[in-house]
């Protein structure tokens, strides 16, 4: 059985101050049982190490981006030699607000994820289609062509540290949420790609997680979706409703 995976993704939110009280009020309080739900938060990478030292041990931490590149003359970038200095597990790649306002291609994501790979951090690959693809019938055709790049660069053994993360773009930040039954098309569609592709043991093992505005509302109707393996959070994780959203995924193992 695929352990539930919880990804809280804060953006570019938050003062240190700021930060500090919602670990202290809402993650440090999360009781979930570790064996069943895997749970990573994503704060800005300046209050990386405030947060490694004071979080609880059973959640851990992520960064929201990754350089292109390795270490060097490149400036404003964290590469992954830097993150996995500090010890960190887990980078965010191929988000949406990446694709649109940073001008990353398909391309792009594949070699940036088979960088952190490559230097032992696991990855939530991030993949989805704007209104227009799925208003014009194209939403898997979408989704085939950036799982396909990553395939590209990756090993099938790399896989196994791979969570993928659908991500309907016209759902994100706009209160607007895929049905459960359109969610679980689009990752029963992942799921296939996944057998055809890479092979039967991806199919099994690796998991699938929704971030379309969950919020402590749709989350129990979403997880209990047979291909639906966990949450990518934006908003809500940055509040108490986060709690509501690891107590759905709990209950349901």
């Amino acid at each position: 059985m695929r352990r539930y995976f919880i990804g809280g993704n804060w953006k570019c939110n938050n003062t240190i101050a700021q930060t500090q009280s919602l670990i202290n009020s809402v993650i440090n309080k999360l009781a979930f049982d570790a064996t069943k739900v895997e749970v990573a938060v994503a704060p800005i990478f300046l209050h990386v190490p405030w947060v490694q030292a004071n979080i609880q041990k059973n959640v851990q931490v992520a960064v929201q981006n990754t350089s292109l590149t390795k270490m060097g003359a490149y400036t404003g970038e964290i590469s992954v030699e830097q993150v996995k200095d500090l010890g960190i597990p887990w980078v965010i790649l191929g988000h949406s607000e990446r694709r649109q306002y940073y001008g990353e291609t398909n391309e792009i994501v594949g070699k940036k994820t088979r960088l952190a790979l490559d230097h032992q951090l696991k990855v939530m690959a991030c993949v989805g289609e704007k209104l227009a693809d799925r208003e014009s019938g194209q939403t898997t055709q979408v989704i085939q062509a950036q799982l396909d790049s990553i395939k590209k660069e990756l090993t099938t053994e790399q896989w196994a540290n791979v969570v993928v993360a659908y991500e309907p773009v016209w759902a994100i930040g706009t209160g607007k949420t895929a049905s459960p039954e359109q969610a679980q098309d689009v990752h029963a569609f992942i799921r296939g790609w996944l057998k055809s592709q890479i092979g039967a043991q991806a199919e099994q093992q690796t998991r699938i997680i929704y971030g379309g505005s969950v919020t402590e509302k749709n989350a129990l109707d979403l997880i209990k979706q047979k291909d639906l393996d966990g949450f990518l959070v934006g908003g809500a994780a940055l509040k108490s409703a986060f709690t509501d959203i690891v107590a759905a995924a709990s209950s349901s193992r």
